[in-house]
């Protein structure tokens, strides 16, 4: 997540409450005024619809929009009123089905979306094989380099040749000097193959924090100009690689190249997927 991004979801950060056992909520009284819902009234309308939203999705309503009571000031005296403590979940919810046209909505949407999706990850992944998990990690640094590769065009690199230039050089900054060509050719590849097809679960996730770290440092400190943008992704790749060494890792140039490329088992579980239906449909 950019500076920029981390500063404007910081509302939605301030109003979190963390339990004593580490689990998180929202609070539904003080996401309304967040969201820009003024009256309770408008935005309890937005929660039945989120629940109806939680029910259909197969979750417990009582789980995710637990009700309790909350004491108000009311002038000189206070009264119980009804709130809600929202997990992520929930939340994710109500701005989907929150006002579109309130630009905060659109901003809870995008913020709580990624933050949910962040959670079902870290939740699932350890439980995936090794396949699943580079099948997930190859996914988000298809997003990550999409993102990239807009902000390095932000920063003046324009051509073919230019964002090559770009991407070699934060590989080379990773992989201690050798070009996306040695990389190619040290794990045995064909002319066709994408040596991120080509990855390890540990080795892909390297290179996410780099794709990442480098989108992010572009934007923070507005590099401009092709030597600039260049620069800055070796510098990023170097410090992802001085960061494996110090923690005694194994360098991403020397860790194994799986038998299988993320494409064949994209295949293998599409195939999968439509023997599923076909037997759906049979029976």
């Amino acid at each position: 997540m950019s500076n920029l991004n981390a500063k404007e979801y910081k509302q939605f950060e301030d109003i979190k409450t963390i339990r004593p056992n580490g689990s998180e909520f929202w609070s539904a009284r003080e996401l309304a005024p967040v969201l820009d819902y003024a009256k309770w009234d408008n935005f309890s309308k937005v929660i039945d619809r989120a629940m109806i939203a939680c029910k259909n999705s197969g979750h417990e309503i009582d789980n995710d929009f637990p009700e309790v009571g909350k004491i108000v000031k009311a002038g000189a005296t206070t009264k119980r009123v009804i709130d809600y403590e929202l997990t992520r979940y929930a939340c994710y919810l109500i701005v989907q089905n929150g006002d579109p046209r309130k630009e905060v909505i659109a901003l809870g949407q995008t913020y709580f979306a990624i933050q949910t999706y962040r959670q079902e990850v870290a939740d699932r992944f350890n439980q995936l094989d090794e396949d699943n998990k580079r099948f997930v990690i190859r996914g988000d640094i298809k997003q990550w380099n999409q993102l990239l590769a807009e902000t390095a065009r932000d920063a003046g690199v324009i051509t073919n040749k230019e964002f090559a230039e770009f991407q070699n050089a934060g590989y080379m900054g990773l992989y201690g000097g050798l070009t996306v060509e040695d990389i190619h050719a040290k794990k045995g590849l064909e002319i066709r193959d994408k040596i991120l097809d080509f990855m390890g679960s540990e080795e892909l996730i390297a290179n996410l924090f780099r794709i990442s770290q480098a989108e992010s440092k572009l934007k923070r400190e507005s590099i401009q100009g092709v030597t600039a943008a260049r620069d800055a992704h070796y510098k990023v790749g170097r410090e992802v690689r001085s960061a494996i060494e110090r923690v005694g890792g194994v360098m991403p140039e020397d860790l194994p190249t799986p038998d299988k490329s993320i494409s064949e088992i994209e295949r293998e579980q599409l195939d999968k997927l439509k023997m599923r239906n076909q037997l759906m449909l049979d029976e």
